[in-house]
């Protein structure tokens, strides 16, 4: 399998996040955005897509619930990258 290139935007739009998430296999990615914070999304269910908002469950490794989570607006992420390539 091919690794998916960094994807760089000056802003993000909720479609080319929903895109990332439903592809399939699902690669883990982390988000990058404009206040310099990053995130990882291991599995595809620990990001939830709307048109204004992007939620983003925090810990809960190995399958336990998440512990917390973030929301951010999709037009501040800045860069998506693949984890682990």
């Amino acid at each position: 399998m091919q690794a998916r290139p960094t994807i760089e935007y000056d802003e993000m739009h909720s479609r080319e996040l929903l895109a990332i998430q439903r592809e399939r296999p699902f690669v883990a990615i982390r988000v990058h955005v404009s206040d310099g914070a990053t995130y990882e999304v291991r599995h595809p269910e620990t990001m939830l897509v709307t048109a204004s908002l992007v939620f983003i469950a925090l810990g809960g490794e190995n399958g336990d619930v998440p512990e917390s989570w973030v929301r951010c607006d999709p037009l501040h992420f800045t860069r998506v990258d693949p984890i682990g390539t």
